[in-house]
Order: structure tokens, then sequence, then C-alpha cells
């Protein structure tokens, strides 16, 4: 197992890199391309011309797609599909990696934690009746009724008995992607930028999966050095309001996740109007040439006339379906999930997250959506005070 994380800035060429390595290696290799959306799928396969790449199909009814990996890899193809069918990885389908001698290249980190869809009351049902238990040191859960065959609970048992279920706090199951398919294949490389911000980089710390990172320049694989990007070229791009409309993102957990949803219906009201106020009045912007992001549960709260439509998700990556938006407003103030940050900080081995450089991360991939991807300036409404501080820090290395 050899896992690079090729940790370079966004429109360095890391798919374009990706696409040349496929092409120039041996015919006998084979590899399993895994990118979050199909567009880039259908990229892969248009432009890998030296081996024949498939892609799983759902043609024989639901839950189809992961049975065709499975065929596809037990028959020694190469292959391009998504995080979200390669996130459905079993213990069927790690085995025929393991047989088969794969190399993965991941296109962006993936979700490797998230919470189970189950409630506190159930969770301590399933305790008192025996039917699981909590290892105390890991916290990892594990299903002890042998003869439990079938039910409601089908599903808790299934990721327990993977040994991917955690229980924290009073009632907070979390599930983990299987770390043995990392170790699975033969040789990883996984392309993403800051990838000490990312959770899967407190996830491969956890589990003990050894990494080693480099970067890009002109196209070629060199060591890694974070001083030697261009950070200053691409925060001149950047004309970032500073303003009256600021002072409803000073406070430090402004337009936090928990904020943004406990806000009355007032100073929801007062956002929407300075989000309003910036891209239409300040800007004149249209429709067509505006981005802006807030938590999900809140774009309706949030939208007006002339942008509801350009509203794009603010963890959104690796698309160019934006590349000619000029006029940008993000109204969030990004901080890891409590749960994850209790997972990880609460084991016995000390794993550090990074908020910071986290928000950074998200905000910058964010950002890289617009047509400063080609050069061309943008301008920001980015109302939290802390988001702006960590956009300068990252600007000038520090962080």
């Amino acid at each position: 197992m050899e896992i690079k994380v090729i940790d370079s800035m966004m429109g360095s060429g890391k798919t374009t890199w990706a696409i040349k390595y496929m092409n120039e290696a041996p015919t006998d290799q084979k590899f399993i391309y895994i990118t979050p959306f199909l567009n880039e799928v259908k990229r892969i396969r248009e432009n890998v011309t030296r081996r024949k790449v498939l892609e799983p199909n759902n043609r024989n009814g639901e839950g189809s797609k992961l049975r065709s990996l499975k065929e596809l890899i037990a028959e020694g193809y190469s292959i391009a599909s998504t995080h979200a069918l390669f996130r459905s990885a079993d213990d069927e389908l790690i085995s025929l990696i393991e047989e088969e001698n794969y190399t993965l290249i991941l296109d962006e980190v993936m979700s490797v934690v998230e919470r189970a869809e189950i409630g506190k009351a159930d969770i301590s049902a399933l305790m008192s009746s025996g039917l699981i238990k909590i290892e105390e040191a890991t916290k990892q859960v594990v299903w002890i009724d042998t003869g439990y065959d079938s039910g409601r609970f089908s599903d808790i048992k299934m990721l327990a008995n993977a040994g991917n279920l955690y229980k924290f706090g009073e009632g907070l199951l979390l599930w983990t992607f299987p770390p043995r398919v990392f170790k699975a294949f033969d040789k990883t490389f996984i392309m993403t930028y800051l990838f000490d911000a990312q959770i899967q980089r407190c996830y491969f710390d956890l589990f003990d999966i050894p990494y080693s990172k480099q970067s890009l320049d002109n196209g070629e694989v060199v060591p890694y050095d974070r001083l030697s990007e261009k950070r200053e070229e691409i925060f001149s791009l950047i004309e970032l309001y500073d303003g009256p409309l600021n002072e409803i993102g000073e406070a430090r957990y402004a337009l936090s996740s928990n904020r943004l949803q406990s806000y009355s219906s007032q100073t929801l009201k007062k956002i929407k109007n300075n989000l309003n106020n910036y891209l239409r009045n300040i800007k004149g912007a249209k429709g067509k040439e505006i981005l802006w992001t807030t938590l999900k549960s809140k774009m309706d709260a949030l939208k007006g006339p002339g942008f509801a439509k350009s509203f794009v998700e603010w963890n959104i990556r690796a698309t160019n379906d934006y590349a000619d938006r000029s006029v940008l407003a993000f109204m969030y103030n990004r901080f890891i999930r409590p749960e994850e940050k209790q997972f990880f900080e609460g084991q016995e081995k000390t794993i550090t997250v990074d908020d910071d450089l986290l928000a950074v991360s998200d905000l910058l991939q964010w950002i890289w959506r617009s047509r400063i991807r080609n050069g061309q300036p943008i301008s920001l409404y980015l109302p939290s005070s802390r988001m702006r501080s960590l956009l300068k820090a990252w600007a000038s290395y520090e962080i």
C-alpha cells in the first residue's frame, strides 16, 4: 500500500496530470478513478485513450450500480465512477480490489465520517436490550446479539459488524468509511488542496493509514512546498468588500451553522437585505454574474429577486460550471461539526483538528468555482469577520 497526496492549488492541473499518468502507465495497470461529478467521469472516459475505462451502470434496477462496479473489478477493467457509489464499499468490494491489484485515483477528499440515522432513544434501547455494547477505549459499537436476523436495526447491525460504527455522547452514532478500502489498493493518489485541513487527513491519522504529500509544478510531481504557492497573486484578484454591511458578522460565531439556525426572522431579514444590497445595489450584478451561498436550509430565507437561482452549496468542489461568475457572496462562517471534532479529539491518540484551516480550505474551493480560476478578477462579500481574517492569513502564509 502506497498513498500519495497530490496537494496542489486549485487550477494547477491535477486532473490533467491524472489523465496523462493513466495514458502513460503500462497497459496492464488497472485504475479506479473516483470523482464527485458524473461529468468528470465522462471527461476521464473520453480522454484516457490508452486503456478502456468503463462506468458502472444501473440497468438491472435499484442497487445494481454497486453490483456493476463489482463485476467490472472482477473482470479487470479500468473504471471511472463517483464518490457517492464508492462510499457504499462493502467487504465483497474490498476483497475484489485486493485480488485485482488496482491503483486508485481519488479526485478530491471524500466524506469519510458521517452521523448515523438513529435517534437517542433507539440507541438507549439497543444498549439496554443487549443488542450492542460500546468498547470503552475506542467508543466502537459492537453488535453482540448473534440471534438478531432482521428488523428495524438491520442497517445498524451491518455497520457495527463491519467495524465502522462509533458512539459519542449520549445519543450519537458515527459511521466511518471502511479504512480497509484504502489499504486494499496497491497505490493511491489523492488530488486535493490543503490536505492537512481535511477531515480525511484526521481519518488517516486515526486509523494509521500512512501517506506522503507532493505537489505539481508545470504538470510534474514535485516535493510539497507550501511557500511555493502563488497565494498573493490569487488574493490580488479578489475585491473584498469592506464596509457597513459586514457589521452583521463581527462576532466570532456570527453566521455559523448554529447561529444561522437560531437567528430570528428579523435577523435573517437583515442578512437578506445586506446580501441584496451588495449584489443588486452596490455591484449592480445580474443573476448570471452572481454566485452566493449559505446553509442550504437557509437558502429560501435569504434568496431574493435576481439571484435566487444563483445559489451554489458552500461545500461544492471540482466543477467548472460557474467559471463565468464574477460577483460572489459567502454568507457562512464554517466550523467543523461538533460530533466530528469530538470523534477525533476524543480518541486515546491525539488527532489534531484545525478548524481555521478547514474553514479557509472550503472557502477557497468555493471561490474557485468562479472566473478567478481563469485568472480573472472577482468581487466578494464575506461578512464573517473570522472568515475574512482567515482568507487574509492564508494569502500571507500565516496559516
